[in-house]
């Protein structure tokens, strides 16, 4: 049995790109759940990522267990806002640094923290390079690690960071504009990234129409991550549409 990232990497060789689905536990209708991902994966979803930016709730674990039981086979993946976020039934966890910040503690020290609870419930983790991009307003991600986003028109930093989490050995690469973010992701900044690095690219934020996600998939986005939109039942509908703009192969 392969791990959750040859499983990501499959999604990829075989559509082209993923279609990533954001559920943040704090703005998930618990006993909706199963329906939700159930309409989810009829509607085109690859993968499920969960987490948020605070956790309001007192349940995350049994949020975590019910999204797992009604996605089956799907990759249910963590997205952690912090280490409260951590839970035994996912089949993994993104191990985020925040490599676009100088801010030490979002590097390295909460990832030594939670290295001990990742350990102890035994899951899976994909490193990933974490950098947060400009996107014309101050998001929740900017404002709570306390960090500055890397300018929107300079890809060529953006590009030196994506290297660097390469060569120190991550596994994927995550370029994030923040939920709800009015600007997205440059297709400039995608496409130069994606011409130069050999991990994944995981592309989110502010995407709010199946040709927005269709151009960042064209740029090189090879998971595209889509949650606050979703969070509104009227959209649901267009999931099957965002999933054929981004299954390109």
């Amino acid at each position: 049995m392969g791990t959750t990232l040859s499983r990501l990497k499959e999604i990829i060789q075989q559509k082209g790109a993923g279609f990533v689905l954001l559920l943040d536990p704090d703005k998930s209708s618990l006993p909706q759940l199963p329906d939700t991902i159930h309409q989810a994966i009829e509607a085109g979803v690859d993968v499920f990522f969960l987490g948020g930016s605070f956790l309001f709730q007192n349940n995350f674990d049994t949020f975590v267990q019910t999204v797992k039981q009604a996605a089956g086979d799907h990759p249910v993946i963590l997205f952690p806002g912090s280490i409260y976020q951590l839970s035994a039934h996912a089949d993994a966890v993104l191990y985020l640094s925040l490599i676009s910040s100088r801010n030490p503690e979002h590097l390295i020290g909460t990832q030594v923290l939670a290295a001990p609870l990742v350990w102890k419930l035994g899951l899976e983790t994909i490193s990933c390079g974490y950098m947060i991009i400009e996107s014309g307003k101050l998001t929740s991600a900017q404002f709570l690690s306390n960090s500055s986003p890397i300018p929107r028109n300079k890809p060529d930093i953006a590009l030196a960071h994506a290297l660097a989490a390469q060569y120190l050995g991550m596994q994927t690469v995550y370029l994030e504009s923040g939920s709800g973010a009015e600007l997205t992701v440059p297709e400039e900044m995608i496409q130069q990234i994606a011409q130069h690095i050999r991990i994944p690219l995981i592309v989110g934020g502010g995407i709010r129409s199946p040709e927005t996600a269709a151009a960042k998939v064209q740029a090189g986005a090879q998971l595209v991550v889509v949650g606050n939109f979703f969070e509104k039942s009227d959209h649901i509908h267009l999931m099957r549409e965002f999933a054929s703009a981004i299954h390109q192969k």
